[in-house]
């Protein structure tokens, strides 16, 4: 009974009241493929995990994706790569996809033709400069790397720290930054323009920086990540550094038992 109103919205909206049928899937993770290519060479520096996510934007990104199977890892990036082929792809790229946790299959979800935020997380457990080969290959150049050479090792952890107020609907908040201090140690990279005194505008999007931690497993990894943040310090603004000090020392997210409703949800229990 709702397809006439979906049609009659689609309708008003668009000038076309077509629809098409997708299929429903009731527990889903986030996982994306890796890609490079120069026209001639096509590679997929392996998977991403980025089920946690508030409003489809994505909060935490993983690598490697432990709910995959070797099989489902395999078929994956084998079907990332046969898109890149398919348009000669040249630069970075990344393939997302739907994986559904109860039958174990995958869906195309899109193609991001660029390099995305959470690159770093394929950087630490492949040790590849993905902005380096992508720029080598803008310039005309060559792919540096052949398939067999790569390989994943470790995990890798990246959180989005926002100028946001968690407590306050996520309300974005500009100011200025008074003190700014994270542990600088082997394993723990922060991407970001900040500095203390920093003027944090009202005018763009309020990702202030990028703190990603890699160590040999994903157990380790959270350890790294509970004492770095337990670290961190941003003083002036609110922030969602409380907000990641809670989410990694949840008891479902250390299991990884997440899809990518999880996260909504769980805002809702914690503020």
């Amino acid at each position: 009974r709702y397809f006439p109103q979906a049609s009659a919205e689609a309708l008003a909206s668009f000038g076309d009241g077509g629809l098409y049928i997708e299929k429903y899937i009731a527990r889903a993770r986030h996982i994306e493929v890796q890609i490079l290519g120069d026209g001639e060479t096509y590679l997929h520096l392996f998977e991403r995990d980025c089920s946690l996510q508030r409003r489809r934007q994505k909060v935490w990104e993983e690598a490697p994706a432990t709910c995959l199977s070797d099989e489902t890892r395999e078929g994956m990036c084998d079907s990332a790569l046969k898109i890149c082929q398919a348009v000669r792809y040249r630069g970075a790229g990344t393939v997302e996809f739907l994986y559904d946790i109860n039958s174990e299959n995958y869906y195309f979800l899109e193609m991001n033709t660029r390099i995305q935020v959470e690159h770093p997380v394929t950087e630490m457990v492949t040790g590849i400069d993905i902005v380096k080969e992508m720029i080598c290959v803008g310039f005309g150049g060559k792919l540096s790397l052949k398939q067999n050479e790569l390989k994943m090792t470790g995990h890798a952890i990246e959180c989005r720290i926002n100028a946001e107020d968690p407590s306050k609907d996520f309300m974005p908040w500009p100011g200025t930054i008074s003190k700014l201090s994270f542990p600088e140690e082997s394993g723990v990279r922060f991407d970001s323009m900040l500095f203390e005194g920093y003027e944090v505008p009202p005018f763009y999007d309020s990702l202030l920086g990028k703190l990603i931690v890699y160590d040999l497993d994903r157990s380790r990894a959270i350890d790294k990540l509970k004492h770095v943040l337990d670290k961190f310090i941003i003083e002036g603004i609110p922030t969602t550094v409380r907000l990641h000090e809670k989410l990694v020392r949840d008891g479902d997210v250390m299991a990884g038992r997440v899809d990518i409703e999880f996260l909504e949800k769980w805002l809702l229990e914690q503020f």
